[in-house]
């Protein structure tokens, strides 16, 4: 008589866990700029990267995993520095000069630059359509600076465009160099230790971050405490549970949903929408995002194109 649903469906869990991921990396965009009014850009990177350390640490120890193959270690290395240190500086500086929906739209121009380095350095392909993919998302990018050059104060509102479009190279960057690194270790190790290197780069700036730990408001520091938790520990652990079970570029593609996700979010609560003009260019970043990613089907129906899975999609986002 309790031979009833001993266990959640699979797809039901796979898709709680992308939604968690997708929702938790949407909302770092909007505590990156709670928390920035209270936080200079080092310090809440170091802070987040602490307390994300922390929970990563536990669960390494947990599940008893060690130190990562040594043939893990140059790609932990590397994106540990660029991906968790320098990503996580300069999209916070960034966001301190745009607002949240904008920063998300630009970040998300990542998986084109992904594609063109995974050509470079990995040896992937580089189809028409990628290039034309990166063409469409160019001019959404000149369309987001020009609305924030005409919007006012604009030397400082295009120097924040280019940390945002600095932090998805950097974003890109990293994804590319942990994916030869996934071949060794296992995804847990290669985050938590990707975002130990990430830490230990961002210590110069503890001097900062204890001296604005006792002015900051609470409500800033937990933001902080937050962003470290959730869109770095948790999120990059359901990412992981996910990416083992469906495919990598559909899972990629879910990505797409953030910057919706974000200008909502912001708009709720911290009251910013961008202007229209602004939005235009974010639309056609994705735009150019979306075509250099489409894949037809092929004749057997896999739902993969001819070059295979999306270079670099393991470990994508992070906010």
């Amino acid at each position: 008589m309790k031979t009833h649903s001993r266990a959640l469906p699979p797809g039901l869990l796979i898709g709680a866990a992308v939604c968690c991921t997708v929702f938790a990396w949407a909302s770092a965009f909007v505590s990156i700029r709670s928390a920035g009014a209270a936080y200079s850009p080092g310090a809440l990177a170091l802070g987040r990267l602490l307390a994300a350390s922390l929970v990563l640490g536990v669960i390494l120890l947990v599940r008893r995993e060690g130190l990562p193959p040594r043939g893990a270690r140059r790609g932990i290395l590397l994106s540990g520095l660029v991906w968790f240190g320098g990503y996580t500086v300069a999209l916070n500086w960034g966001e301190r000069l745009v607002d949240a929906g904008t920063a998300s739209l630009l970040v998300n121009t990542g998986p084109i630059l992904m594609a063109l380095l995974a050509a470079r350095l990995l040896g992937e392909a580089l189809p028409p359509r990628l290039l034309t993919g990166m063409a469409v998302s160019f001019a959404g990018a000149v369309v987001v600076g020009l609305s924030m050059s005409s919007g006012g104060d604009g030397s400082t509102s295009v120097l924040g465009v280019v940390l945002c479009l600095l932090a998805a190279v950097a974003y890109a960057t990293g994804v590319v160099a942990q994916k030869p690194a996934l071949a060794f270790g296992t995804p847990l190790q290669i985050t938590a230790y990707s975002c130990f290197a990430g830490t230990v780069a961002c210590l110069p700036f503890a001097g900062q971050l204890v001296a604005e730990v006792p002015k900051a408001p609470l409500s800033a520091t937990l933001n902080m405490v937050y962003l470290g938790v959730v869109p770095t520990a948790l999120a990059f652990t359901t990412w992981t549970y996910a990416l083992a079970r469906m495919p990598a570029g559909k899972l990629g593609a879910t990505t797409y949903a953030v910057p919706a996700i974000v200008v909502l979010l912001s708009w709720i609560l911290l009251g910013e929408v961008p202007a229209w003009l602004t939005l235009l260019g974010g639309l056609l970043c994705l735009t150019g995002v979306a075509v250099s990613r489409y894949r037809p089907r092929t004749r057997e129906g896999s739902g993969l194109g001819a070059d295979g899975p999306l270079p670099g999609a393991f470990g994508a986002r992070g906010r």
